[in-house]
């Protein structure tokens, strides 16, 4: 009920001890006709074979890949709240806290 064609959705997909099992969630996706989104290192080319889009970032260090990747994805959450017509510079209920000591 969740998977629907206009419904995107975005993997992480490291090549790591994890990529098996966040390989079949793709396929489930895809077998439900979701579309995917895949934040994938270089060279990683089974993904790109089944996802709709894909997003390359370096491959390095399994230790520093999370700050690597994280980036496409502050980028893509940037853009989604623009073309939502969110003002991104003040966001909603965001409270303000100064601590004086």
């Amino acid at each position: 009920a969740l998977v629907d064609e206009n419904t995107p959705s975005v993997f992480l997909v490291p090549q790591d001890f994890v990529y098996d099992k966040v390989m079949s969630n793709v396929e489930e996706i895809k077998a439900r006709g979701g579309p995917v989104i895949a934040v994938v290192g270089e060279g990683d080319t089974r993904v790109a074979e089944i996802a709709d889009d894909v997003i390359c970032v370096p491959q390095i260090e399994d230790y520093l890949q999370p700050f690597v990747t994280i980036i496409p994805l502050q980028l893509l959450s940037y853009h989604i709240a623009v073309l939502r017509g969110c003002d991104v510079d003040k966001p909603r209920n965001l409270a303000k806290s100064v601590t004086v000591e």
